[in-house]
């Protein structure tokens, strides 16, 4: 036997002495081992704890071992039961199988015939969760971009970079400006670690509402709150063997920062709501589109939890710096957008490209992208042309051209942002503004809550996520 982690065994057996003989044979093949009496007393332990498996006699005082079964299944707790019995009977056998046991055996047993069924049971669970996880990661892949396009020094850098820290276990900050890419970055990083047959779970801390942070980080118990109705294993432990991904990671509150940097330092979660920690094996990779720095003197962010998320830190170049690869980047998304959309659009002509290269594209390639989906939907004919990417001349003025160079040197990335959406507010659409910055209307809506800048009260509301 040898699983990556360590599993845990409810039995359930009125008979002490049995039971006793049963835990020490599991705890000696180092399961974690727990032992109650009584249906009632499983189902109650059940509800507040995770179990990988229970072990059940048939025959309990009181309610049955079948009895059991009908309360996982009405409780949809998704732990598989072995029953074991010392009566041979055809109909309770078939009857336990209906009601789900994962297998039905005979007393007596030796310790080598219960610990196969013990291991087959638990690594059926595992091979059908792995199973899961594969189509949601299939079906995420199947939609996500994934390869880093661009030929130019500052992106050769960037992915030899990549090739040298993947192989590593340490933490890496990786800092951009929106709409650059850095989740593109850091599935590279995920998949040129030995963690590659793992999950990449990628979270934007922007997006979580406060009062939820916490349980979606750290999962909860049943009961933990209003509403929590069973128990979840949170974002962090959904993320065990794998990559966590924290976008936006100045976002998180500070008291969660604190809990973030003990799962780095001592890789323990504990559940909102329960007394019991539990070991993760996990690699984080933090990223953010402000000056993660500044955001530690304004008071932010913590600066121990900075110092230890940059062990090594990674700068993603904005699309102005890579004229280079502008039209590797335009050939790219033409491609992926023609299968998409069904379309035969040719690629863009070299008139058009130095177009293009005159813009400041301050949504960097997520603007770009956007703008080669809206040029191929709306073009009259296979051809792009000028036309087709007029709206974004008319946007050049974002581009703060005849602001003061030195004065926007100066900023951070959060001020630069805030400056553009008090300038502009008034002239663009809320979806024009949100997509020219690179950014999700949701997005968009917080960081006007944060800065206290509001629009007048038609474009108040909160808009749905795109």
């Amino acid at each position: 036997m040898a699983f990556a982690h360590v599993h845990k065994i409810l039995i359930v057996d009125n008979n002490e002495e049995f039971a006793r003989t049963v835990l020490q044979s599991l705890t000696n093949e180092e399961f974690e081992v727990a032992h109650v009496k009584k249906v009632e007393d499983a189902i109650s332990i059940l509800l507040s704890e995770h179990f990988d498996l229970v072990l059940s006699d048939l025959k309990l005082s009181g309610k049955s071992g079948l009895d059991l079964l009908r309360k996982i299944r009405s409780e949809k707790l998704d732990c598989p039961t072995i029953i074991y019995t010392s009566y041979t009977s055809i109909k309770c056998a078939a009857q336990a199988l209906r009601l789900g046991a994962a297998d039905y055996i005979l007393r007596p047993f030796t310790d080598s015939y219960l610990l196969h069924a013990v291991v087959r049971v638990i690594n059926e669970k595992c091979i059908k969760r792995e199973n899961k996880n594969l189509k949601r990661d299939l079906h995420d892949a199947l939609n996500r971009k994934r390869e880093i396009i661009g030929n130019s020094r500052s992106m050769i850098e960037l992915k030899s970079l990549i090739e040298r820290v993947g192989p590593c276990e340490t933490t890496v900050l990786i800092q951009g400006e929106s709409g650059t890419g850095k989740e593109l970055v850091a599935q590279a990083i995920h998949r040129s670690s030995p963690r590659r047959d793992g999950r990449f779970i990628a979270v934007n801390c922007g997006a979580i509402p406060k009062e939820l942070m916490e349980s979606e980080f750290f999962g909860h118990a049943k009961g933990a709150y209003t509403g929590a109705t069973n128990e979840t294993d949170g974002l962090i432990r959904q993320a065990n063997g794998g990559t966590l991904f924290l976008d936006e990671i100045a976002e998180l509150d500070l008291s969660l920062q604190v809990k973030l940097l003990r799962v780095i330092e001592e890789r323990i979660v504990r559940p909102v709501g329960s007394n019991k920690n539990f070991n993760v094996d996990i690699r984080i990779i933090a990223a953010g589109n402000r000056d993660l720095a500044y955001e530690v003197n304004q008071g932010k962010m913590r600066e121990d939890l900075y110092y230890r998320l940059n062990v090594i830190q990674i700068i993603v170049p904005p699309l102005r710096n890579r004229d280079n690869d502008l039209n590797l980047l335009v050939d790219h998304f033409i491609d992926m957008h023609n299968k998409k959309l069904g379309r035969k659009v040719n690629h863009a002509s070299n008139s058009l490209i130095q177009y293009l290269m005159k813009y400041e594209w301050p949504g960097n390639v997520r603007e770009l992208e956007n703008s080669i989906e809206r040029a191929i939907i709306l073009a009259a004919n296979d051809n792009l042309s000028i036309d087709d990417f007029k709206h974004i001349s008319n946007h050049n003025s974002l581009n703060m051209k005849s602001s003061d160079d030195s004065e926007i040197a100066l900023m951070s990335i959060e001020d630069f942002t805030k400056k553009i959406v008090q300038n502009y507010q008034h002239e663009y659409s809320e979806q024009q503004l949100a997509s020219l910055l690179g950014i999700g209307r949701k997005a968009l809506w917080m960081r006007r809550n944060r800065w206290g800048l509001y629009r007048n009260k038609k474009h108040d509301s909160l808009p749905c996520d795109e």
